[in-house]
């Protein structure tokens, strides 16, 4: 299966996940991308949806599903976005689609984060990927500096802005053994609006895309 075909095989398994007449969280991504797509072909009635980007949002308007405001909703039963990494906890790498601030908001409503990846994002420790900071642009050289003594290497993402208007930072070098930890120290930091860790909101149920069908992990 080529990972097109494997993004869409993790999308259509994670329509199962949805109750039928509920609000659901959508993340970003092009294997959230094949969720949307999955969701509008199973003609599923739903009473709306929460989306984390305004890609996203596009998307799902241009199929019919209607998009709420995230706060004139108290709470989601699933939440369903992709990772750039997931290791075998349900610790996550997220932000590469520059929406982890508002991924951050919309899986703080739900009652499930339902991942839908890929093996190729299967990792024993998170790092290998460039982790995502979303900062205020004044502090940007300041949590550059706080990363270097740290051992990382960051920069900023050329021509990049978030939703929110704001640039990330890519860090390179890390190796991020205790997630939580880290999330929580950076989080600290003066001038950081979101770290893409996701320790604090990891990962409930995991579907992996794998050559021989959709794998189930459950955390």
């Amino acid at each position: 299966m080529t990972q097109d075909e494997l993004k869409a095989a993790v999308g259509r398994a994670a329509v199962a996940y949805v109750t039928p007449g509920s609000v659901v969280g959508v993340g970003t991504g092009s294997t959230v991308n094949k969720f949307i797509d999955a969701l509008a072909e199973a003609r599923m009635p739903l009473a709306g949806a929460v989306s984390s980007s305004e890609q996203s949002t596009q998307r799902l308007k241009a199929l019919g599903i209607a998009v709420l405001e995230a706060s004139t909703v108290e709470r989601l039963g699933v939440y369903v976005d992709g990772a750039d990494e997931i290791d075998g906890r349900g610790f996550m790498i997220k932000g590469g689609g520059a929406a982890l601030t508002r991924e951050k908001i919309v899986a703080d409503l739900a009652e499930r984060f339902i991942c839908i990846a890929d093996e190729s994002k299967q990792v024993g420790v998170l790092g290998s990927f460039p982790l995502p900071v979303e900062v205020i642009p004044m502090a940007a050289a300041q949590v550059a500096r706080r990363f270097a003594a740290l051992g990382g290497q960051a920069t900023l993402r050329p021509g990049v802005l978030t939703d929110n208007g704001h640039p990330i930072l890519d860090v390179r070098g890390l190796r991020i053994v205790d997630p939580p930890a880290m999330e929580s120290e950076i989080n600290q930091w003066p001038g950081v609006v979101t770290v893409g860790i996701f320790a604090r909101h990891r990962a409930h149920t995991c579907l992996l895309g794998t050559a021989t069908g959709v794998r189930t992990l459950v955390f």
